[in-house]
Formats: structure tokens, sequence, C-alpha cells
């Protein structure tokens, strides 16, 4: 990793890394990385930082699950930051918040924004979707996400199937609560096989838009 060698780190050998998520464009958080956390984000596909607080390395999401996926590392002018483009796993925030940058200036108040799912209606989808594609990267004991890819496509398709009925019986049943939570069912399977096929939201999107 020659290339380490030309970035322009501080006196105390940490360089400033901007977290963006690849699919919304917004700006995650921004924290700092020494060489070694570099070398293993590049080795491990997920995001390491330096904590200036505690004076080490950190795998991001290694306590709370929400590890960001680097699908994409470039550097500025300078070559003195460093911008990871990732796929989030829920909130990079450590308040909860999606973003760290959840505070506004509104006139000379600061205000923190309402997140409201009806506001961000996609990204839970994509956030799920992450989830998903982390469980078939990282297996994890127990996970029944892991249990349908070890079962492979067939258990997929058949359970697509059985919450296609159970989406049909709700509906004429008219129960709005048993729709919601039966169509919730079915979209968790249809992501499975999404992530199986290599199918991802955006040519999802891509085909809708030319249906429109």
């Amino acid at each position: 990793m020659d290339f380490i060698n030309k970035l322009k780190f501080d006196s105390k050998g940490l360089i400033p890394a901007v977290a963006q998520d690849i699919n919304t464009k917004e700006v995650l958080m921004v924290a700092y990385m020494n060489k070694e956390a570099i070398q293993k984000t590049i080795e491990t596909g997920k995001a390491h930082y330096y904590s200036r607080s505690r004076q080490k390395l950190w795998l991001k999401g290694e306590t709370s699950g929400h590890f960001q996926i680097v699908k994409e590392i470039s550097f500025d002018c300078d070559l003195d930051t460093i911008l990871i483009k990732v796929e989030q796993i829920e909130g990079a925030c450590h308040t909860g918040h999606y973003s760290c940058f959840y505070r506004y200036l509104e006139g000379n108040e600061l205000k923190e924004k309402e997140e409201n799912i009806l506001d961000n209606n996609f990204e839970i989808l994509q956030e799920i979707y992450n989830v998903i594609v982390d469980r078939k990267n990282n297996p994890k004991e127990g996970s029944y996400t892991n249990y349908l890819f070890d079962k492979g496509i067939d258990k997929m398709l058949k359970k697509v199937g059985e919450e296609s009925a159970e989406v049909i019986i709700a509906s004429k049943n008219n129960n709005k609560e048993e729709i919601v939570y039966e169509m919730s069912d079915l979209l968790y399977h249809l992501m499975v096989v999404m992530v199986e096929t290599g199918v991802k939201w955006e040519d999802i999107c891509k085909e809708l838009k030319k249906r429109r």
C-alpha cells in the first residue's frame, strides 16, 4: 500500500475521514484515521477509525452492529482528507440519528432535524437491504436470514409464495394492521431474494421509472 505514504497526516499521524452514504449522498460523520485504520478498512471492507480520546483503533459498528460497508475511497486534491462512500447499517451517529449532522442553523438558532420515517421511506428499505447483505457476507449464528441463505433459493422462493398468500388473505379480511404486517414480511423475503440474485434497489427504481 505505497499510496499511504503519499497522504498528508498531521503531527499525530492522523488524517480526517468523511463518511458518506453511497446511495443518498448524505454526509454521515467525520472521524480520523491513521495508517493502520486505512489498512484495516481496505483489508476488511468495513470502516475502521482511530479514536483520539481512547487512543486506539476502532471498528465502526463493533458494539452497535451499525457497520459501514465501504464501497469507494477517494482523496481530496491535497491528499489530506479521505472521503469514504459506504452502505450504512442503521444509524451512523451514537445518538441514534442516521447522520451525525442532524443539527442545523435557522437564523441564529440551533435546531434539530425531525427524522420522520415517512421522509426517509426509501432509506429504511435500503438499511434492511444492507443488513441482509451483511448477514450474507458475515454470517451470524442463530440468524433467520442466514438460515434462508443456507437453505438456498428454493426455500427463499417458497417463503415468498407463502407470504404472498398471507397478504392475499389479510387483504380479503380488510384488516389494515394485518395487511401492513404481512406486506412487511413479504418485502423482507423479497429483499433476501434480491440479495441472493444480485438485484439492488437501484435496479428496481430504474425499472419503475421507465414504467412511470
